[in-house]
């Protein structure tokens, strides 16, 4: 059930269409052929409901909105209205719209104004299409909470423009999932974070942080929060948290990545985490096997991915580490057949209980520029280290680069 509800939440980053017709300048005399643009209506407490809202442009300047639902059920009325922001957001009713007939899913209202307690301000199409607003569509008079249908309008609407980030497994197994980004007409976004594996009890907090997942950083932007039973939480992107600009456009070169926390109590335990912007990986890679050295059994590798902006993340991976070690580790000058050489970057220590190390390579120690393509041709090996205190054992080493 999760899994079905979460598709369905899902559904308006994907499918968000419209239509406009440019025509040429009427003559007198000639039928009026006014523009029409259409959004989609996703389904919300009922998978079975959706459908479209098509604003169509009158004469006089008033817009008729025909609602088209299907799966609705016989002998139902539903209620519909236009709220003010996005439907991330929520807000309260702009403009009433006549109820949707349950035997036809129809409804049709001719609208030229807000609503009375809105002051009754004149709206035009044209003002519609720009409106900051969206289409609720509930289960009843009496059940205005549940939603059956719902529909970003206006500068809200999507262009169909994406970005998916992939959220691994991070502190608890089996969760993970993906943050989908999609541009709004008026630069602005909607995030959507879509995880599997999470309780239907569960709240977990999310946020965009500086920096790379591997260097740590401060909350940039908070989220929505995912909530357990569908794994979903949509939140409408515009500033961050602290009030500076943030649309569509700068998520694509943003230096940060997100996490999701276990709960508001327990934000140091992380369900899931992602690199995002420039920090996302492009899926080049290159892998260095590292050997046993002087303590049998510990062995692995390591693995360099090209980021956007040509960094590289580093993940050093070994078996057979004691659990509470520690282990140093460095790309050495040279080759392993002429060691020793000089230490030219210092990775983070090798973790003994999970045998990982994650590193952002950016720079070298002397803060020269080395990224992804400097880590291809460097003259250099890899040393893993007993201990800070026990450098001369070495428990894996490998040649890198043109080694």
């Amino acid at each position: 059930m999760k899994t079905l509800v979460k598709l369905l939440l899902i559904i308006p980053v994907a499918f968000f269409t419209s239509c406009s017709s440019d025509d040429d300048a009427i003559q007198v005399g000639d039928p009026f052929m006014g523009d029409t643009k259409t959004y989609q209506l996703v389904s919300v407490a009922d998978p079975a409901i959706s459908g479209e809202a098509k604003f169509i442009e009158n004469l006089d300047g008033s817009t008729t909105i025909e609602l088209q639902l299907v799966g609705t059920p016989t002998g139902g009325i539903h209620p519909a209205h236009i709220h003010f922001n996005t439907a991330a957001e929520s807000g309260d009713i702009a403009i009433t719209l006549e109820s949707v007939n349950g035997d036809t899913g129809f409804s049709t209202t001719t609208v030229s104004a807000l609503n009375d307690d809105q002051g009754g301000t004149a709206i035009s199409y044209d003002q519609l299409l720009d409106f900051d607003g969206y289409i609720n569509v509930h289960f009843s008079a009496t059940d205005l909470g549940t939603i059956v249908a719902q529909g970003d309008i206006g500068q809200n609407g999507l262009t169909g423009n994406t970005v998916v980030y992939d959220l691994a497994t991070a502190d608890v197994p089996n969760i993970s999932g993906t943050a989908t980004f999609s541009e709004r007409e008026n630069g602005e976004a909607l995030a959507v974070i879509a995880l599997d594996g999470t309780f239907d009890t569960d709240i977990h907090p999310g946020h965009i942080h500086m920096n790379t997942a591997a260097e740590g950083g401060a909350i940039a932007f908070t989220f929505n929060p995912v909530i357990g039973f569908t794994g979903i939480s949509q939140t409408n992107v515009s500033a961050l948290d602290d009030n500076s600009s943030f649309g569509y456009t700068d998520i694509l070169d943003f230096d940060g990545y997100i996490n999701i926390h276990l709960a508001a109590d327990d934000l140091g335990t992380i369900v899931a985490q992602g690199d995002i912007g420039q920090n996302d990986l492009t899926g080049n890679s290159v892998t260095y096997n590292l050997a046993t050295v002087d303590v049998p059994g510990i062995n692995g590798f390591a693995v360099f991915f090209e980021r956007n902006n040509g960094e590289a993340l580093a993940l050093l991976s070994l078996v057979g580490t004691p659990n509470d070690g520690t282990h140093p580790a460095h790309i050495h000058m040279g080759s392993v057949a002429t060691a020793p050489g000089s230490i030219l970057y210092t990775f983070t220590p090798v973790d003994g209980l999970t045998g990982m190390s994650v590193s952002n390579v950016a720079a070298l120690d002397d803060d020269t520029a080395f990224g992804y393509d400097d880590v291809l041709s460097v003259d250099g090996y890899i040393n893993v280290h007993l201990s800070v205190n026990e450098l001369a054992t070495l428990v894996a080493q490998g040649d890198i680069g043109i080694n």
